[in-house]
């Protein structure tokens, strides 16, 4: 059974960090794309950020370019997003996702399986 768990969700401030970490059962992240995304109150879901199997580059969002980074963890199958400098509009719940793309990852929605989301807040 596949199955994401994402966790490392929680209150901060604003201007300080999180990382949340994405916890891959029932196959190997080393070969799936892992695609982070988030949804606020009254918004729509949008991607932030995903990972790419086979070496390929990761992308993000310009909302948070220079400030989130995603990486993995081939050894405890888990995937990581490092989230610095947050501010109150990165208020949302984030979620991971994996498909099965080879060497590249996408933003869209273009998922197929899907964790059950933890709560960032991010207090000003």
């Amino acid at each position: 059974q596949l199955q994401l768990v994402e966790s490392g969700g929680g209150l901060v401030q604003a201007g300080g960090s999180l990382r949340l970490s994405c916890a891959v059962s029932g196959f190997t992240v080393d070969y799936y794309a892992i695609g982070w995304f988030r949804q606020a109150p009254g918004k729509e879901r949008e991607g932030v950020s995903c990972s790419s199997s086979g070496g390929g580059s990761p992308k993000y969002a310009d909302s948070v370019k220079g400030r989130f980074t995603v990486s993995r963890d081939s050894a405890k199958n888990t995937v990581y997003l490092q989230m610095n400098s947050l501010k109150p509009e990165d208020t949302a719940v984030y979620y991971c996702a994996a498909n099965s793309l080879w060497g590249m990852c996408i933003l869209g929605e273009e998922y197929d399986y899907w964790g059950q989301g933890t709560q960032v807040t991010v207090s000003s």
